[in-house]
């Protein structure tokens, strides 16, 4: 595994904890449509929350909430319908990211921001 990778991985398990401790039930991970993915889809109450997990080092020249773009907008909409439409569920669909920033091998910092889209 390479050293983005890695850290990509430290981020999206760090974003799975960060998500159970807020009360929500993780549905899937990194659930694919084609060659189209969301990192995770969880579950809080009534709403479904389609969650992009972004992770940047301490002191990158870009920020994780800098990374979503319109691709990957309409990339997260088109996976959310596909996975509502297949799995016929009756929750309201919502649109979220976790941005962590790593030094090192740990996690300095986690952020969840709903409603991106």
């Amino acid at each position: 595994m390479t050293e983005k990778q890695q850290c990509g991985a430290l981020g999206e398990q760090a974003a799975v904890e960060y998500l159970r401790r807020h009360g929500f039930m993780l549905v899937e991970r990194n659930y694919r449509v084609g060659y189209s993915e969301v990192d995770i889809i969880a579950q809080r109450d009534d709403e479904l929350h389609f969650v992009e997990v972004k992770t940047r080092r301490v002191g990158s020249l870009t920020s994780p909430e800098e990374a979503i773009n319109e691709r990957k907008v309409r990339t997260l909409r088109r996976v959310a319908s596909a996975y509502m439409a297949s799995r016929r569920v009756p929750l309201e669909p919502r649109f979220s990211m976790v941005a962590v920033e790593v030094a090192g091998n740990e996690v300095a910092e986690i952020r969840f921001i709903e409603d991106i889209i």
